[in-house]
């Protein structure tokens, strides 16, 4: 049965703020709450119907905010709780919903819980919080069990009294012991202080993880997080038990529902195996949404996406709840390189790609999520020198390989040179990580005034997906199609057909495209093209 609250999240475009790559409001290098609340406008222009903030709370910054250190405050570098409260209450202002991220998995080893973990004696209930655990072997020099890290390493470091703790990421993220009934209610008092300032839900870090296998068994395939850089291990990730913390989570955005009849949403970062799995966390009492990543996993290829589409409609749609689909975020290779190599300017295969997907995601049913950036087509940052390299996997193992800085580059605002209006400081200001040269060709100011550019697709895209019943929530109907080429039906009449090839192929439908990705002439349909009709019917 549907709730009699206002859904907004069935089928909500979300735009994700990277909060120290967004605006910096101080001249420091790092953007921050004010800075996001100045971009406000920007976002409104946009057509966005909410933000996820980054974490912005008190952090040694070893993973960029995802070792926190308070749960319930704002890093100075950030600003403070007066600013978030100014920047909240200017989103409702603008109708923009506000998300925060939230990191249940693991803290800071800064974080008071874990120092005064490290300060008291093995079995303590101070290190009943975390999972501390004796060595193998005679001296216990040996890890408790042969898990990896998935940013490189052992999972275990061990401490000066001899005994280990674990950790899935880094020494600086002790996982937390949700077996252990004061983690639970911590969390509790976390969602409820951020609750009462006003916030419309959550985004959770990790959502498939905080339970291990109470027996920390060795794996089969102890480096299996680490190659593949995701939650593959089944000890440390996926148990049961986590789904009880869903439904009690869901229970207190339902009780903060009840009160006012703004529904909060908790869209969780879910990485499991099949999309049968990944319904399970959005079944009607659990979460509201999770990540489907298997689409921005997908290579570019009909058969793949067809599959990928089809599946999150039977197993995750058929739970009630829609899917949320992501092309991009802040841990992956942006489309505009992953699709191919890119070209300053826009131009290049894997911009005309990662153009036609948009409007592919922007036109399947549910909710989807835009990475900041992404709107203006950028592409990721590769020749980042080593020296200026921050984050952890590449501290920890070296290896440039799938490391994460190069998208979280600062965005281009107005100008021909870096800081491209990014920081308000002296010309001399350098953003955190450094902006290359030919981001002058992906500025904002360029973009609002070339009809062509990435940023007019992406709000056209959503002024239509606002203003057509046919978009949003729903279901659709594939159409048959040549090889190479993707079509379907939403509502009555509106056909979303992309041709993955590089040739011309005949349009489904006749007439001209209500929005294409690039020019698109009637009755053809281009290689490495979307497009959208709704004012003929498809011909056979």
């Amino acid at each position: 049965m549907l709730s009699k609250y206002d859904r907004w999240w069935r089928d909500a475009v979300i735009y994700q703020v990277y909060v120290r790559s967004f605006l910096d409001s101080t001249g420091d290098g790092v953007g921050d709450l004010a800075g996001v609340r100045a971009g406000l406008p920007y976002l409104k222009k946009l057509g966005v119907d909410g933000v996820w903030l980054s974490p912005f709370y008190p952090s040694p910054q070893h993973d960029h905010g995802y070792d926190v250190a308070d749960y319930c405050e704002v890093d100075p570098v950030f600003g403070d709780l007066a600013e978030f409260d100014l920047l909240v209450r200017a989103a409702r202002r603008l109708g923009i919903k506000v998300l925060l991220d939230v990191v249940p998995n693991h803290c800071s080893s800064e974080h008071p819980w874990f120092r005064e973990a490290l300060d008291a004696e093995p079995g303590s209930p101070a290190r009943a919080r975390f999972h501390f655990a004796d060595g193998r072997g005679p001296d216990g020099a040996e890890p408790p069990n042969n898990w990896h890290a998935m940013f490189g390493g052992p999972a275990w470091t061990r401490v000066a009294d001899g005994q280990w703790y674990l950790h899935m990421f880094t020494p600086e993220q002790p996982d937390w012991n949700w077996r252990n009934s004061e983690i639970p209610a911590e969390f509790d008092r976390i969602l409820r202080f951020w609750l009462d300032r006003g916030v419309d839900g959550f985004r959770i870090d990790v959502a498939a993880g905080l339970f291990k296998h109470p027996e920390l068994p060795d794996s089969d395939d102890p480096g299996a997080d680490a190659r593949t850089r995701d939650s593959v291990n089944p000890l440390a990730w996926n148990q049961p038990e986590v789904h009880e913390v869903w439904r009690h989570w869901r229970s207190v955005c339902e009780e903060y529902t009840a009160r006012d009849g703004r529904e909060r949403l908790l869209v969780g970062e879910v990485s499991v195996p099949t999309a049968r799995e990944h319904a399970q966390y959005v079944r009607p009492d659990e979460l509201h949404q999770a990540f489907f990543f298997d689409l921005l996993g997908a290579a570019w290829d009909a058969d793949a996406f067809r599959k990928v589409v089809s599946e999150a409609m039977q197993d995750i749609a058929g739970t009630g709840s829609t899917v949320t689909w992501v092309l991009n975020n802040h841990d992956q290779v942006r489309t505009v390189t992953r699709y191919g190599e890119p070209a300053p300017g826009g131009s290049g295969l894997g911009a005309a790609r990662a153009r036609a997907a948009a409007l592919l995601m922007l036109a399947l049913p549910g909710a989807a999520y835009i990475y900041q950036g992404e709107e203006l087509g950028l592409p990721e940052v590769v020749d980042l020198p080593d020296d200026v390299l921050t984050d952890p996997i590449f501290r920890r193992t070296g290896d440039r390989a799938r490391i994460r800085d190069g998208c979280r580059v600062p965005l281009p605002w107005s100008g021909q040179a870096s800081p491209f209006g990014f920081t308000s400081g002296a010309e001399s200001a350098k953003p955190w990580l450094p902006q290359p040269e030919y981001f002058a060709e992906y500025a904002f100011d360029r973009a609002l005034v070339d009809t062509r550019s990435f940023w007019h697709l992406y709000r056209d895209g959503l002024q239509l997906r606002s203003a057509l019943p046919q978009l949003g929530e729903g279901t659709l109907r594939w159409l048959d199609t040549p090889p190479g080429v993707l079509a379907f039906v939403r509502g009555d009449d509106l056909v979303c057909a992309v041709n993955f090839g590089t040739t011309p192929v005949p349009a489904p439908v006749s007439g001209t495209p209500l929005l294409s990705s690039g020019p698109c002439p009637a009755g053809v349909l281009p290689g490495s093209t979307a497009a959208w009709w709704t004012d003929d019917s498809p011909t056979p």
